[in-house]
């Protein structure tokens, strides 16, 4: 009964206990994710990009704990308007996990590049810089490492991410972990508070924050996706427990309007098998 659902919801936006995790389970989960998927395709090295946010530390922990630091290449690559924050806490949290940081300077590459065009939306220059990171991370996993990933479950579902940049990755211990279950876990892991408790930022140019862009909380936008995604509710239920209508609305289009994100490029099909299609097979398949 649609009663019966509604009664189960709890109708607070700012009640995220039905987002409480279990982060000693979750933690040994996801190291045994690493260590067996690594396993499968013969890697023993990982790369880790540390930006000094509460996602990338709590990866570089979980990599630091599963492959031991010195099998982690840890990257900072800061662009010259990054904040020396980031930088600060950056190597606080090599420090903390024992990893040698290795820093990387993309300002030369991305500002050439635009040199030639001008001004341009600092959006699509955030997404170049993005981009760069992830050709560095890749090269520097060349040709034994693995890039893992650090985009949670909320930034994947609302498409808060650049395509081919921080959303790539060959290994994603935490994109099912919602913003607020990462922090849950980040703590457990040892992440400095001064990093779990500070605003989110991508850092893409002065005083943007994560939150002010997306003009709602992560807090406000779990317990939705919790709702809409993990308990499939429809909106006009959520709407009906209480929850505003314009961001039940809004959360959703994101949701919607993103999904080619989450979807490897789609292959028009003109054969009997077709790369995925009908030619499908586990990441771990060996041929009989």
């Amino acid at each position: 009964m649609v009663t019966e659902r509604l009664g189960a919801i709890r109708p607070d936006p700012r009640d995220a206990s039905p987002l409480r995790i279990d982060e000693v389970l979750v933690r040994r989960m996801l190291v045994a994710f690493l260590r067996e998927e690594a396993a499968k395709s013969g890697h023993r090295r990982v790369v880790v990009a540390v930006s000094g946010g509460v996602d990338s530390a709590a990866v570089a922990a979980l990599a630091a704990e599963t492959f031991g630091p010195e099998r982690v290449t840890a990257l900072f690559m800061p662009y010259r308007t990054s904040a020396a924050e980031s930088a600060e806490h950056a190597r606080l949290v090599a420090r903390t996990f024992g990893l040698a940081l290795e820093e990387v300077d993309i300002s030369p590459q991305v500002d050439a590049y635009f040199a030639r065009l001008g001004e341009v939306d600092r959006v699509r220059r955030g997404n170049k810089m993005a981009r760069e990171r992830k050709a560095i991370e890749y090269d520097r996993a060349w040709p034994d490492g693995l890039v893992v990933g650090t985009s949670n479950k909320t930034e994947l579902l609302l498409g808060y991410g650049t395509r081919w940049g921080d959303m790539a990755s060959d290994l994603n211990p935490v994109g099912d972990l919602y913003k607020t279950q990462l922090r849950e876990l980040a703590v457990l892991l040892g992440v400095p508070d001064v990093i779990v408790r500070k605003a989110p930022s991508a850092d893409l140019w002065v005083g943007q924050t994560d939150e002010g862009e997306l003009g709602f909380t992560y807090a406000q936008a779990d317990l939705l996706l919790y709702h809409l995604v993990d308990r499939r509710m429809r909106p006009a239920e959520l709407i009906a427990a209480g929850f505003d209508a314009a961001l039940v609305a809004g959360i959703r289009e994101r949701v919607r309007r993103n999904h080619f994100k989450r979807l490897m490029p789609l292959i028009a099909k003109v054969s009997l098998r077709t790369i995925g299609h009908d030619f499908l097979y586990p990441r771990d398949w060996e041929a009989d």
